[in-house]
Parts: C-alpha cells; structure tokens; sequence
C-alpha cells in the first residue's frame, strides 16, 4: 500500500461503471462453523450499471456523496452507504485528508440479487484511488474490498470468475462466448439473510457438489447447456418468499430464443440467456409491454 502525499493533486473529474453482477449459477455447497453457507458460483458482468463520479471541483472540507437515479430513494443516503464506507476506508489508509464529492448514479434496483451495493463500493475504491492518484497494490484494494463485504471482491475484479467459500475466493473462469441476457425484477426487494434461512429450512438433502468446468463453451447456445447441468440453489427459497419470481422465470422462459431462465444471486432479479442482441432486445420490449411495472433491460454479457 502506498500513501498518498499530502501535497498530492487530484486527478480530473473520474467516472467508473458499477456494473450487474450474474450469477449463471450457484450452489450451496455446505457451511461453515459460524454459520456461514459456503458457495460455488460462476459470475459475469453485463453493460447495465450505477455510475460512481467524481468531481474534480473544489470541495468542502469532508467526503460528501450526492445520489440521484430512479433508485436513488432505495438506497440510505448516509454512513451505511457502501460507497461512502468504501471511501472513508480508502481515505483512513491513504492518510488522504482532502475533502472530495462522490456522485452515484443508482440505476440498479437494490437488494434484486445483482450485486448493485457491492459493484458501487468497488466502483468507489477505483474512481478514488484514481482521482487521489493513490498507486495501490491489488492486494491492498482487495483487502479493503473484503472488509466491506462478500461481493465486493468479485466486483473489483470485475471479470468471470468462479467463487467458492462465502463468495470470495475467486478464480478467473474460462473465457466464455459473447451472449446476451434479459434482466427482469419484478419490483420486490428480497432479503438475503432470509432467503439463506429459508434454504436450511427447506433442505432435505445433502449440500450440492461444486460444478465448476473447465472446457470454455463455443458460443451462447453451449454455454446454456452447460448451465443446464446446474443449478440456482436458492431459486425455491427466494420463491417461497417471494412468489412473483416465479412468474417472471415463466414469462422469461417463454420467450422466443430463450435458451436459459435462472434467478441470479438471492433474487429476485432473473435473466435469459440469448444468442443474438436482436432477440434480446425484442423478448425485452415484449415483457416490458406486457409488464411496465417490472424492472426489464436487455444486456450485454461482458468478457
């Protein structure tokens, strides 16, 4: 870790995406003696994000974050904000003593499964260490990222991966073709925790295998399949919990040129899968006609 010299000037005004996080599929593979369930999972990014900026105007004496977006009314607007705890993290262990204006754009519904808090707190740690021309190690920022949460590690590294422990024992996954997805939230935030307590209620069985691959599939069609072998193991809690998500994997299954319908992360957020932009774009103005009161945006898997 390197610390920042007081005489440091800020970069110009830095913008850095906060993109969906997916999760194509997730097992609960047991759990730990403190009572957290361990997970095997791979996840990819899409072109759907927040957006942290920051402004290189003169600022006050304090870190200061202004939210705006449809969502910004969702989201706490103070110290328990991940990007402003991100931040003031980063500032303690720079010994950066500047003051600066966060602004996140928040287009992501929270508490959806998609990872919008943990991508914008990773968002933060990069847009800052860049404006404070702060050159930290990855391992640095990877500590801080791990001190504020699960996923947070996984959206600074910010490419496909597979997760195992609690989330954050990441390894780079193989390189998967390019694929589109439809993103649908029916509007319902769901709680994680009671999602994972509904899962330990309704086990019956053994803990899933992992089933990470290592052959890189050809193109979207394959890749499907593959994730046909697997599972979301937390899909029927969620439902439990919140019905409606099965209506919305329904409506995405029944989409022309859905290869794939799965809920991502604790829900309620689901996607399908497709081969082509065109077909996404058409199955998401169908839903988006039929449901305007749902969450519906087709999307871009990125590498």
């Amino acid at each position: 870790m390197t610390r920042l010299p007081s005489d440091a000037r800020p970069d110009s005004d830095v913008v850095q995406m906060a993109p969906a996080k997916i999760n194509l599929y997730l097992h609960v593979t047991g759990k730990t003696d403190d009572g957290y369930h361990t997970l095997d999972s791979l996840v990819v990014f899409t072109d759907i994000s927040d957006r942290v900026s920051i402004s290189n105007e003169p600022a006050g004496d304090d870190i200061t974050l202004c939210i705006t977006g449809p969502y910004s009314d969702a989201v706490p607007h103070g110290e328990e904000n991940l990007v402003l705890r991100a931040a003031r993290m980063l500032a303690q262990h720079t010994g950066i003593k500047k003051g600066t204006d966060i602004h996140l754009e928040k287009n992501l519904p929270p508490s959806s499964g998609i990872g919008g808090g943990s991508a914008d707190a990773a968002a933060a740690l990069i847009a800052l260490s860049k404006h404070w021309r702060a050159e930290l190690d990855s391992s640095f920022l990877d500590s801080v990222a791990r001190s504020l949460g699960a996923d947070v590690p996984v959206c600074l590294m910010g490419s496909p991966a597979f997760l195992d422990g609690i989330g954050d024992d990441l390894d780079s996954a193989p390189t998967l073709p390019a694929a589109n997805l439809v993103l649908v939230n029916p509007g319902v935030a769901v709680s994680t925790p009671d999602v994972f307590k509904a899962s330990s209620k309704m086990r019956a069985g053994p803990f899933s295998d992992p089933a990470r691959f290592e052959n890189a599939p050809t193109d979207a069609a394959q890749l499907a399949e593959m994730l046909k072998a697997r599972t979301n193991d937390l899909a029927g809690p969620a439902i439990s919990i919140c019905p409606e998500i099965q209506h919305v994997l329904d409506t995405l299954e029944a989409q022309n040129g859905a290869l794939l319908a799965r809920m991502s992360g604790s829900g309620a957020t689901c996607f399908a899968l497709f081969a082509s932009a065109p077909e996404a774009e058409k199955a998401a103005t169908a839903i988006r006609s039929a449901r305007p009161k749902w969450w519906v945006k087709a999307a871009r898997m990125l590498d």
